[in-house]
């Protein structure tokens, strides 16, 4: 295993090492570029913890350009060729006073030491290309057990960082692994200190989870903990539907949703969550004891977006998962016609999603009615595609006339002219008149007149 290290360092990450070690000082590569090397996955960053103090850095790797990102705290990033690496002088910590960063740094001439401040022992390994892996906490057992432990003791862990508690979910979720018991229960304990943290980070840990394979199973088993942020997915949990198309609560209805959504699709991951998180608040029960959710889709979408500008999440993703939320309720197009209001409407790309929403939503359906379903959705998608290889005219910028045109035939400059326009893209993206810049000029030409 310890060869698969070897194999996915690039050779100017070795010659971090290299520079470090000719000059007298002793380096390792550290942490989760380790862990992952470890699993066969190619470290997106390479990290290096060093005997040697930022001023000797400096010294070993004169030439080079350095960047201080933690000079305070011992930390230096290097470009070595076109990627830069950070290296981190051994060290200990003092108090975590505000529950996210220590409020002093010891530096320390043993790597032990430096690796037993670290959060867990999967990401308390270091590997030297001759020395091999270093490994006093038996992360490389824990990493292939499928197990998240604390180094040390879990609640000082998570007293230190808050940030700890969501990073072992998203490991978690992302990598597959379970939560060592002691760590489990120090989460639960924990959880609330998360509360100390900024929203920013909690928003970047939470991307994390919901694109984790096994994101639908952590947010199940750690409901509390990201209640902490966002109480309103309690609401959701045992809420009965009392429908014949769904034959799971609205939490499980909401999981399902997200499972089928692929891990990439970050907005869409953030929509399958949150479609239907209005549902509790728009319950009604007929006389015939069928469940209905008039208006959940538009509360809902008001809901999403509060949760999202409350983890600072950027204006295009939540106003993109607020708009999807709106309208993963409506009808698919039944008619070509309406296929093409709905791509005007929406947007081809913004559409794609709300079909892919409406599938994974579909999917998620009680077995009796989900196949059908999907193969709707699939079906409209099919369209969609085959409508989108012809190019149909949506917008006024792809209109084969324009203002000037309307301009040409006397009409005075205001609202007359996108009033005309507009009237001839409507009738375009209809069917009645093709884009034709010949027929659009003759048509403008008889509507004026008639005007």
């Amino acid at each position: 295993m310890e060869q698969s290290v070897d194999k996915k360092m690039p050779a100017d990450a070795l010659k971090v090492i290299q520079l470090l070690e000719s000059r007298g000082f002793e380096a390792w590569a550290v942490g989760g570029c380790v862990r992952d090397a470890l699993l066969g996955k190619q470290p997106h960053d390479w990290d290096f913890c060093t005997l040697a103090t930022p001023k000797q850095m400096r010294d070993c790797f004169a030439g080079y350009q350095i960047v201080p990102v933690g000079e305070r705290h011992g930390t230096l990033a290097v470009k070595v060729c076109n990627a830069f690496y950070e290296v981190t002088t051994y060290r200990t910590e003092g108090a975590y006073l505000d529950a996210r960063h220590p409020e002093t740094v010891q530096f320390v001439g043993d790597i032990t030491q430096d690796l037993a401040r670290r959060d867990f022992t999967i990401n308390a390994m270091a590997w030297h290309p001759a020395r091999g892996l270093f490994d006093p906490f038996l992360g490389q057992k824990d990493l292939f057990a499928g197990v998240v432990r604390c180094v040390g003791q879990p609640r000082a862990r998570f007293r230190e960082d808050a940030l700890r508690v969501l990073r072992a979910l998203r490991f978690a979720a992302v990598l597959g692994l379970s939560l060592q018991n002691d760590t489990k229960q120090a989460i639960f304990l924990e959880k609330e200190s998360l509360r100390q943290v900024a929203r920013e980070r909690i928003r970047q840990e939470m991307d994390g989870v919901l694109q984790g394979e096994e994101a639908p199973a952590v947010l199940r088993e750690y409901l509390p903990v990201f209640a902490v942020f966002w109480p309103q997915l309690l609401a959701m949990q045992g809420f009965l539907q009392h429908s014949p198309y769904h034959d799971r609560d609205v939490l499980e209805h909401s999981l399902a949703t997200l499972a089928a959504v692929p891990c990439e699709q970050r907005e869409l991951r953030l929509a399958a969550l949150l479609h239907d998180v209005a549902k509790p608040y728009c319950f009604t029960l007929d006389a015939q004891g069928t469940g209905h959710f008039f208006g959940h889709a538009e509360q809902g979408a008001e809901i999403a977006k509060q949760m999202l500008d409350g983890l600072r999440y950027d204006h295009h993703t939540a106003e993109t998962v607020a708009a999807l939320v709106r309208w993963h309720d409506i009808p698919l197009a039944d008619s070509e016609r309406l296929l093409r209001r709905r791509l005007a409407r929406f947007g081809p790309q913004r559409y794609e999603q709300l079909l892919r929403l409406k599938q994974a939503d579909a999917a998620a359906h009680a077995p009796a009615f989900a196949a059908t379903r999907v193969e709707q959705v699939i079906r409209q998608r099919r369209q969609l595609a085959v409508l989108l290889q012809a190019a149909p005219c949506l917008t006024l910028g792809q209109l084969a006339v324009s203002g000037r045109d309307v301009l040409a035939e006397g009409v005075a400059p205001g609202p007359s002219v996108g009033v005309l326009l507009n009237g001839l893209l409507h009738d375009v993206i209809d069917g009645r008149l093709p884009n034709s810049r010949e027929v659009l000029l003759s048509e403008l030409a008889w509507r004026v007149r008639e005007s």
